[in-house]
């Protein structure tokens, strides 16, 4: 199929050629009823605009989109996001820019978002996160012609513009932390496997396994304190226990210390746990946690400098921001022998 037309999406939706016009553009002289038929259609069609036509049109909307595909209580009870919107909002705020914020159930109603927001002339660049591998959002951008920046891994991103940390090394120097205090048993709870970032750490996490010969156990999760402490319960009343505990995120691994201690445990006498991003929460609980750290807040900084950079016509380009340090905190010690 062609290109799609406006006269095509009008014949569909039974409007004139005016009142699709009207409704792609966002402006006044359609009822909403109609303007929610005619974007429906055209997304049904794939429609996309003529990039001429979008260029005739330059007038930018300041504005920049992020579509989070998770719960809204998840959201609020996570650290990172919290952080990484505020990082991304210091830079927008400069430049007199708005966040277009959408929390949507799954990546099939985030594209929708992208697909509307390019048809409406919305936002004028987006920010992506949680990269899936072979993702499906990448294609979709590219068709859109929608400017994109792309928070994770180049590996994952297909050549669009990356903002990344090395998760490969920060997972390196955790488990070899861990492992350099005696501790042979380890498990790690992580988040969902279809994550991007959480694939490469998983791949990480079994190659150093190897190359230091300790045992390793994996549990994900979909990164929320239920289920981070969900995955601590049923390891720490296994059998055989682990004697090191990594979580993915900060928000698990201090739910996991509620569950530790719950059962009349101790870290790190019973257990060590290594927290990650090092949120304030890592310093507020009894013992203070270890964690991977970087800066959350400059991370999400970053992101938005490199969008208004794709604006400004610089090329597609990964960019390492950091990589994850170790900070040593209460919470690590050596095994309790058994």
């Amino acid at each position: 199929m062609g290109r799609v037309t406006i006269k095509e999406i009008a014949r569909r939706a039974g409007v004139s050629k005016g009142a699709v016009s009207y409704a792609l553009n966002n402006q006044p002289g359609v009822s909403e009823a109609t303007r929610a038929r005619v974007l429906k259609v055209a997304e049904e069609l794939e429609w996309v605009p003529n990039r001429a036509a979008r260029q005739l049109s330059a007038a930018r909307s300041e504005t920049f989109g992020l579509v989070l595909a998770r719960t809204a209580k998840t959201l609020s009870e996570e650290p990172f996001y919290m952080g990484f919107v505020g990082g991304v909002e210091s830079v927008l705020g400069e430049k007199s820019y708005a966040l277009a914020l959408q929390v949507v159930p799954d990546v099939q109603e985030e594209m929708a978002t992208y697909r509307k927001w390019a048809a409406e002339r919305r936002v004028d660049g987006v920010i992506v996160v949680d990269l899936r591998v072979d993702d499906p959002r990448i294609p979709l951008l590219r068709k859109l012609e929608l400017p994109a920046v792309i928070v994770g891994d180049p590996v994952l991103a297909d050549g669009l513009t990356s903002v990344w940390t090395d998760g490969r090394s920060a997972m390196n120097a955790a488990v070899e932390h861990v492992a350099s205090l005696g501790h042979k048993a380890i498990a790690r709870v992580a988040g969902p496997p279809e994550h991007g970032h959480v694939w490469i750490r998983d791949q990480a996490y079994a190659a150093v396994g190897r190359r230091l010969g300790v045992q390793l156990r994996i549990r994900h999760t979909d990164f929320s304190g239920e289920e981070g402490a969900a995955a601590t319960r049923e390891l720490m009343t296994a059998e055989k226990p682990p004697t090191a505990i990594i979580y993915d995120n900060d928000l698990m691994a201090v739910a996991g210390l509620s569950v530790v201690n719950g059962l009349g445990l101790k870290s790190p006498d019973d257990v060590t746990l290594v927290a990650w991003d090092d949120s304030a929460l890592c310093r507020l609980t009894h013992p203070t946690l270890t964690a991977m750290s970087h800066n959350i807040v400059a991370y999400g900084a970053e992101v938005a400098t490199r969008l208004f950079g794709l604006l400004d016509g610089a090329p597609a380009a990964a960019h390492l921001y950091s990589t994850p340090v170790l900070v040593i905190r209460e919470s690590s010690g050596p095994p309790n022998p058994r």
